[in-house]
C-alpha cells in the first residue's frame, strides 16, 4: 500500500493517489467544543480537501467567517443562549451534565439524525464529537468511514486514570487507590447513567440497527479510529483506552478575524508588568455571578494589574471606571494574551486549560461543571496550578491562592516545562494525517486486514 508521507510542517502531506475529499465534522457545545473542529477543518482545507462543519446554527457566523463549509444540525443552541436561566442550569455543578444530555440534546436526537444524514450525502468521511449522539447511527446506517474525537481525558473513563466528576469532586482524594477501587466504582457509575442513553437505543431500534454500545461510552467511539485531541501532559494513554485510540495533542484555534490583539490591549500590556488574566471561557461566562468583581478586588489586594475577559453578557460589565490597573474586554485571543500574563485564572474548560498549558504560565482554576473539575485536578497534580471552589471564590481567598503561585517558584518552573512540552506537539497536523491515512485505507482496493484500517501516524 502506498504510504502517506508527512513532513511535520503543516499542510505538506503528499500522496500521488490521494484525491480531495469531502469530510463532515460534526460537533456541538461551546467554543471549546467547536474550536478543535475548526482547527481540523482548516488543516484539511489547506491540504486541498473540502471540510464541512455540521453543528448548531448558533455557530454559523464563526465557521463561515473562516471560509469553511457549514451545515446546520439541530438543536439550535441560540434557543438556549438567549435564556440566562438555562445557562445557569447547564453550568450547575450537580445537574449541569445531566441537563446538557437529557434536556438539550436527547430531545432533538431524531432531528439531529435527519440533519446529519443530509449533511453526509456525497461525503467521504465523518468525524464526530462525543456529544454528537446521532453520528454513530449515521455512520452505521450509511457505512461512511467514521472517526470519533475526544477532547478531554475524562471522556475515556479510565479506571487507571479515573475521572473527577463535579458531583463527586472528593474522589480526587482517592486517586491513589487505583484500578481495583475505581474499576467497580466506574462500573456502578455506568449503570447509573445508562438511562441517559435510552433515546439513542430507541432510535436504533426504529432504524433496525442492533443495540450497540452505551452511547455515552464505547458506543460513541469509532471501532476503527478514535482521536484523543489533548496533550499527554494532561492525560497519557492508559491500558483500558480503546485500542484504536491515537493521541494527537491539542488542536488549537484562535478566530482568524479576531486574532491580533486590539490596540487597547497591546498598549495596556506594554504599559506595565504582566497582568493576571481572568476568564470564564464561553459558557461559564454566561453565569459569572460575582466572579469579575472578586477577581478585580483580588488583583488589587496583590498590587497586580488585571485583564478581565467578560464576554458579551452585559451583567459582567464593570459598574465603575476601572482605572489604569485593569482592562475589561469582551474577547482576546488566548494564544497571544496568555503568554504575556503573570498567571491565568479560568474555569477549567479543556480548551482554555490547553491554551493556559501551552502559554507556560501558572494558573488558578475555578471549575463550574462538566469536565472542569477533572481538568483542574490534572493541572494541579502537574504542579502548575491551584484550584479554588466556585463557592469559595472571594477576593481574600483568591489573593491567597494567587500569592502562593507567585511566591513559590516551583509553580512557574513547572508551568514553563509543561508549556515547552505542549508546544512541541501539533495536534492539528497529527490528527489531519491520521484522518487522511484512515480515509485512504478505507477506500483503497483489496484491504481485508482490520488492523490496516486503524488510524495511525507515520510509517
Amino acid at each position: 500500500m502506498p504510504r502517506l508521507q508527512y513532513s511535520h510542517r503543516r499542510n505538506e502531506m503528499t500522496e500521488s493517489s490521494l484525491t480531495p475529499r469531502r469530510i463532515v465534522l460534526a460537533t456541538f457545545g461551546s467554543l471549546g467544543d467547536l474550536h478543535p473542529f475548526v482547527a481540523l477543518a482548516k488543516g484539511l482545507q489547506a491540504g486541498g480537501h473540502e471540510p464541512v462543519i455540521a453543528t448548531s446554527e448558533y455557530h454559523r457566523e464563526l465557521i463561515e467567517r473562516q471560509q469553511i463549509g457549514f451545515f446546520p444540525i439541530r438543536p439550535d443552541l441560540l434557543d438556549f443562549a438567549e435564556r440566562p436561566e438555562i445557562f445557569r442550569l447547564l453550568m450547575d455543578r450537580n445537574r449541569g451534565t445531566a441537563a446538557v444530555v437529557k434536556q438539550v440534546f436527547m430531545p432533538h436526537l431524531r432531528d439531529s439524525f435527519d440533519d446529519l444524514m443530509r449533511a453526509v450525502e456525497g461525503a467521504d468521511l465523518l468525524v464526530t464529537h462525543t456529544i454528537a449522539f446521532a453520528g454513530p447511527l449515521v455512520a452505521e446506517l450509511t457505512g461512511i468511514p467514521w472517526v470519533s474525537a475526544l477532547l478531554a481525558p475524562m471522556a475515556l473513563f479510565s479506571k487507571y486514570d479515573p475521572p473527577v466528576p463535579p458531583q463527586a469532586a472528593w474522589l480526587r482524594h482517592l486517586h491513589p487507590l487505583g484500578p481495583r477501587f475505581f474499576g467497580p466504582l466506574l462500573a456502578v457509575a455506568r449503570c447509573a447513567l445508562r438511562s441517559w442513553g435510552e433515546p439513542v437505543r430507541r432510535l436504533r431500534r426504529e432504524l433496525g440497527l442492533p443495540p450497540g454500545g452505551d452511547p455515552l461510552f464505547e458506543g460513541a467511539n469509532s471501532p476503527d479510529c478514535v482521536l484523543a485531541l489533548f496533550s499527554s501532559a494532561l492525560g497519557g494513554p492508559q491500558p483500558d483506552w480503546p485500542s484504536q485510540t491515537l493521541q494527537t495533542g491539542f488542536a488549537f484555534f484562535d478566530d482568524a478575524n479576531a486574532t491580533g490583539m486590539s490596540e487597547e490591549l497591546s498598549r495596556f500590556l506594554d504599559a506595565g508588568p504582566p497582568p493576571i488574566v481572568f476568564t470564564l471561557g464561553s459558557s461559564a461566562v454566561m453565569d459569572a455571578g460575582n466572579f469579575y468583581q472578586e477577581s478585580l478586588a483580588a488583583a488589587r489586594r496583590l498590587g497586580r494589574r488585571a485583564v478581565l475577559l467578560i464576554g458579551v453578557d452585559p451583567r459582567n460589565q464593570p459598574t465603575e471606571p476601572l482605572g489604569d490597573d485593569a482592562l475589561a474586554l469582551d474577547y482576546a485571543p488566548y494564544s497571544e494574551l496568555f503568554p504575556r500574563a503573570a498567571a491565568v485564572v479560568h474555569q477549567g474548560g479543556v480548551g482554555t486549560t490547553g491554551q493556559a498549558m501551552r502559554s507556560g504560565r501558572p494558573m488558578l482554576v475555578v471549575p463550574w461543571s462538566h469536565d472542569q473539575y477533572d481538568n483542574a485536578q490534572r493541572v494541579r497534580r502537574l504542579g502548575m496550578a491551584q484550584m479554588l471552589e466556585k463557592t469559595r471564590y472571594r477576593a481574600a481567598r483568591v489573593a491567597t491562592a494567587l500569592g502562593q503561585l507567585f511566591e513559590d517558584p516551583a509553580y512557574a518552573a513547572r508551568a514553563r516545562q509543561v508549556g515547552e512540552q505542549v508546544r512541541t506537539e501539533d495536534g492539528v497536523d497529527a490528527a489531519v494525517e491520521a484522518i487522511l491515512r484512515y480515509a485512504h485505507t478505507r477506500t483503497s482496493a483489496g484491504k481485508t486486514d482490520p488492523d490496516e484500517k486503524r488510524c495511525t501516524i507515520g510509517d
